[in-house]
């Protein structure tokens, strides 16, 4: 199962990385692999909301069901997606830095494969690191470009 972690001090408050965590219409922004993220029940991001989302992989382009699995304002936001490959987990946790304007942000993605999926857990285990640190990069750079 490809599990990969990675963490970043941010030079922003644990409130403005979080809110660019929960506003789901910014995942684009810093996710290179993400066209779109639908929140499917409206209003906002709490346990339980349903998302849909939408991406593009080189040619490949797909939709993975997802849900809210874990939420605490300014410090966790969990989500889970699943199609006929894989479950993917998809975590943050905010985190206090060593001042008030500084965070700690680790983000933690876990891919378990399955039924013709699992053919690709090689290619998915050398490709984690890379596109986990990049969403990392810009996520840092969003939220220092707002602080």
């Amino acid at each position: 199962m490809p599990h990969y972690s990675h963490t970043e001090t941010v030079n922003a408050s644990p409130a403005a990385v979080f809110a660019i965590l929960d506003d789901v219409t910014r995942a684009p922004e810093w996710l290179k692999r993400c066209t779109r993220l639908d929140n499917l029940s409206g209003g906002p991001t709490a346990v339980g909301t349903r998302l849909k989302y939408h991406y593009k992989d080189g040619s490949r382009t797909g939709v993975m069901d997802g849900s809210v699995v874990a939420r605490e304002q300014d410090r966790k936001l969990t989500n889970r997606f699943t199609d006929k490959m894989m479950d993917v987990t998809v975590d943050f946790d905010v985190a206090p830095g060593s001042t008030p304007e500084q965070t700690t942000l680790t983000h933690t993605i876990t891919i378990d494969t399955k039924g013709l999926g699992k053919v690709f857990t090689p290619m998915i285990k050398r490709q984690l690191p890379g596109q986990t640190t990049g969403a990392m990069t810009e996520l840092k750079r969003l939220a220092e470009s707002n602080a």
